[in-house]
């Protein structure tokens, strides 16, 4: 091809791309030839340049010339690793897979070798193996190189056998055998395997692989290895379901069971519940069959006994009851495993190793005896009696240690570090606040804070370092022509805002626009806390490098978010002297913070007066006026008034904020809200993001109605799967303020909670409260025993969280607050399913710390016949609130 042409069929086919007519591109690549594929390609990535910076107005044109990229580019290069580099870039992605054959057909005349190496390179790319699985499975048979065994090919696999047909395509396809052990390897089973399709349904993949072993087609034992080693590896239930499935449809015989034993006892040790279960049935089996020693009966019973759920421990317990009847010459080395359940927490597993252990006390020697005797000192009151008379003397409980209850520290106030020294410090805070490596509000402030700072002194140096280390931010990108973007339509994105005034990279506009709107919007309260967030932010962005703001009023002294009132005296002193007006937003959120409680406030707001500006007259004000904005809050359900105080089922609240007329009249617009409105808090809102962390710091001084605005998420931490929904609940009883209804609401809401981690956050902040001195029990425990009747708060779930703080040693205030919710529960009309349970616990509590007290309802529940778990605790709790022979040392209590 002439010169000439070569150039008229690159000006060709680059307008063929940039048209987006995506299947012109192969004819037009094949006419040019490789020379001329080679001259074209610097246009190609010149081309793919300039199409990234279009704005999202251009989104349709955009989609069709990157997908005609994709093509033109991987027919252009030459070599297989920049081709897969191209093909598999994320802005040339095709998830609808429209280029698939286009590309094939542009790599057409390639060598298989070329082929297999691109296949290999594009497999190791997860999203790419993933998402374009067709065309790397292509590339792979034009090729035919190794199939790859990569986790996206095999997640891409898996997902393209979705016909009804599952078995006959396995069948079929020469990658299974290659794949399928591969799949035991992956930290996460594939999704197409964990679907819970019963095994009589075509898209079982448990079912059609045991059939394909069954043919001889998979390796069986290869694949009971498989399973075992991943089951053994451990993970979340939804990864195991597919293992634990096919193991159990493939079935063991008796060797196989035999020499796997030691994997067995890993599993019913630490494995999910379903794993244990299978686990130790498999152990019970090879047991029956004469085939587990002793030893390895020893080394299994302890772990599971220590195991929380009650069935795998009962199941244990009688594994032990029939080793024992059968080896009786194995009681010196059983008895003492058996004896383990003396300190699990359900009383009838205690009893049921206590009667155990004295079927076959008589057979073991005196040693053993007294191992067994200190061991029964873990034994629950109410099995004391029954373990004195079956070890006599040598029991000793520690009746004569008096009861202590343990509680938390009060946490004490931490101050908030100094803002970085040098330039380059404050740049490393920078980037660890703007990239999210930090959410903790207090390093936020500090921060931006510091930026403030180090800005009014260093301007020049900062912006250099500024620009190096932020090169690559979202903000610091131009339009082609040359425009600025405006990325911060939506929000500030925290510091980084104020990182872009800084830098020139925000429209002044923008700015300008944020500031005028600051008005909170009426329909949701967290909105309307972000408002408050974000209008501090615009304001800093708006000043930033100016003489107008040195450094923030606002500043935390404490880690709540709290000030000193001394040091905001001692700052708004420093503006005086500099003469510069307090910037508005800053200076309400300043007041805000102040510490009303502290012991300096009286005197701090003398001195404020003296200052004799306006800022100091507000703070003085503000020091002696009210401690709290107090907020009225009336609880609605279902979008109606229920007005029969059945507040506990509110699906949307709304809160009357006690008007103050400094905060409506000289607080700016994003604030006045706080100053008297009728705002609402709905959880089913979409406001969960944004600046929700430094949330606690805008009003520190008020829990209450900080708690407020918490309620939505804990709520759907208790009523969905949503984890993390306590994270407020720290910082909540860490504040200060009067503590109302609302604080109590928001820690029963977390001891309801759906997982085990925001249980335990929530059990923590009901303690701070506790040693703070700030628990109202019986409150709590009406609350509770409300949440519980609606459905909210389920009794397994706060049994669980009571069980936790009474294990720190908090029995006592456990008891507290359960004996403010079990009256309700016990007398209500529908019985509470899993209220034996709660009942349990209480009596743990009131057996451990002395408690003496009559609870209404008692009586009847534990005169009804039967033997449910409700029944039986509830004799064990009214014999312990009654009988003096379980009560402890009254005195300490």
């Amino acid at each position: 091809m002439s010169g000439g042409n070569e150039e008229i069929m690159v000006k060709a086919l680059l307008g063929a791309v940039r048209e987006g007519r995506a299947e012109d591109v192969p004819g037009l690549l094949k006419e040019l030839g490789p020379a001329g594929r080679k001259a074209a390609l610097p246009e190609v990535k010149a081309l793919r340049t300039e199409v990234r910076g279009w704005s999202w107005d251009r989104w349709d044109e955009q989609t069709k010339v990157q997908r005609a990229l994709r093509i033109a580019g991987a027919g252009c290069h030459t070599g297989a690793a920049a081709a897969a580099a191209w093909i598999g870039g994320r802005d040339l992605s095709d998830w609808g897979r429209s280029t698939t054959q286009l590309v094939l057909e542009v790599l057409a005349d390639r060598e298989p070798a070329w082929l297999g190496d691109l296949a290999q390179r594009l497999a190791e790319r997860p999203a790419v193996a993933q998402g374009e699985y067709r065309l790397v499975h292509e590339l792979v048979v034009r090729s035919g190189c190794a199939v790859p065994t990569t986790d996206g090919y095999i997640l891409g696999w898996t997902a393209e056998m979705t016909d009804r047909k599952l078995l006959e395509l396995l069948r079929a396809d020469p990658q299974t055998p290659i794949l399928v052990p591969r799949i035991f390897d992956m930290i996460e089973t594939p999704d197409r395997l964990t679907w819970s399709a019963g095994p009589e349904a075509p898209t079982h993949w448990p079912t059609a692989l045991k059939a394909l072993a069954d043919e001889g087609v998979l390796d069986r034992a290869g694949l009971i290895d498989g399973c075992v080693a991943r089951l053994l590896r451990g993970g979340r239930p939804r990864d195991l379901r597919f293992p634990l499935t096919l193991l159990q449809l493939l079935g063991t015989d008796t060797e196989e069971r035999r020499g796997r034993t030691a994997e067995w006892i890993g599993m019913a040790a630490d494995a999910p519940s379903p794993v244990a279960a299978y686990a130790q049935e498999v152990l019970a089996g090879l047991a029956a069959e004469g085939s587990l020693t002793v030893q390895d009966l020893v080394e299994m019973s302890g772990p599971v006994l220590f195991r929380t759920e009650k069935k795998l421990v009962r199941a244990q317990l009688s594994l032990l009851a029939k080793e024992l009847r059968r080896l009786p010459g194995a009681a010196a080395e059983l008895l003492p495993v058996v004896a383990d359940a003396f300190g699990h927490a359900d009383t009838g597993i205690q009893e049921r190793a206590l009667k155990l252990v004295g079927r076959h006390l008589a057979t073991v020697d005196g040693q053993v005896r007294e191992e067994l005797a200190a061991a029964a000192a873990s034994l629950s009151p109410a099995h004391r009696q029954a373990a004195e008379e079956l070890f006599g003397a040598a029991t000793d409980f520690g009746d004569d240690v008096p009861y202590e209850e343990i509680l938390p520290p009060v946490p004490e106030l931490r101050r908030v570090a100094d803002p970085a020294g040098t330039v380059a410090e404050l740049v490393e805070d920078l980037v660890a606040v703007s990239k999210g490596r930090t959410d903790a509000p207090e390093e936020f402030e500090r921060a931006l804070d510091g930026l403030v700072r180090h800005v009014h002194r260093h301007r020049e140096e900062l912006t250099g370092a500024v620009a190096a280390a932020f090169a690559d931010a979202f903000w610091m990108e131009k339009s082609p022509d040359g425009r600025l973007r405006d990325p911060f339509g939506h929000g500030t994105y925290g510091v980084d805002v104020v990182l872009a005034a800084l830098m020139g990279m925000v429209r002044p506009a923008r700015i300008r626009g944020a500031l005028v709107d600051g008005q909170s919007p009426s329909g949701c309260v967290h909105r309307a806390m972000d408002r408050v967030v974000d209008a501090r932010l615009w304001e800093v962005a708006s000043l930033i490098g100016t003489d107008r703001i040195p450094f923030l009023l606002a500043a935390p002294t404490w880690h709540t978010g709290a000030i000193d009132p001394s040091v905001l005296v001692r700052r708004l002193r420093d503006y005086r002297d500099a003469g510069i007006e307090p910037a508005p937003a800053d200076l309400a959120q300043a007041l805000l913070r102040v510490r009303k409680a502290d012991p300096s406030a009286r005197d701090a707001a003398v001195a404020a007066a003296e200052l004799g500006t306006r800022a100091g007259e507000r703070l003085a004000d503000w020091l002696t006026a009210d401690a709290s904005l107090a907020p009225g809050v009336r609880f609605l359900t279902r979008g109606r008034d229920e007005g029969d105080g059945k507040w506990w089922l509110a699906d949307r609240l709304v809160l009357k904020i006690r008007e103050r007329r400094a905060v409506r009249e000289e607080f700016p617009p994003a604030f006045q809200w706080l100053g008297g409105a009728t705002t609402e808090v709905n959880h089913r809102c979409h406001h969960w993001g944004g600046e929700r962390q430094n949330w606690p710091g805008v009003l520190p001084d008020d829990r209450e109605t900080l708690a407020t605005w918490l309620l939505p998420v804990l709520a759907g931490g208790a009523e969905w799967d949503e984890r993390g929904a306590a994270w407020g609940l720290t910082a909540l009883v860490e504040c200060e303020g009067p503590i109302g209804p609302a604080t109590h609401l928001a820690v029963a809401i977390g001891l309801g909670g759906r997982h085990a981690e925001d249980r335990l956050t929530a059990v923590d902040a009901l303690l701070v409260l506790a040693a703070r001195g700030d628990l109202d029990a019986p409150r709590l425990g009406e609350t509770l025993a409300g949440l519980v009747g609606e459905g909210t708060v389920k009794p397994n779930r706060l049994a669980d969280a009571a069980r936790t703080a009474a294990a720190t040693g908090a029995y006592a205030t456990t008891w507290a607050v359960l004996s403010g919710a079990l009256p309700a529960l016990l007398a209500a009309e529908k019985p509470v399913r899993g209220l034996g349970e709660l009942v349990a616990v209480a009596a743990d509590c009131v057996e451990r710390c002395g408690a003496t007290a009559g609870m209404t309802g008692l009586d009847a529940v534990a005169e009804r016949g039967g033997s449910s778990q409700l029944v039986v605790q509830a004799r064990r709790l009214r014999k312990a609130l009654r009988d003096p022979s379980v009560q402890l040392d009254q005195a300490a209590s």
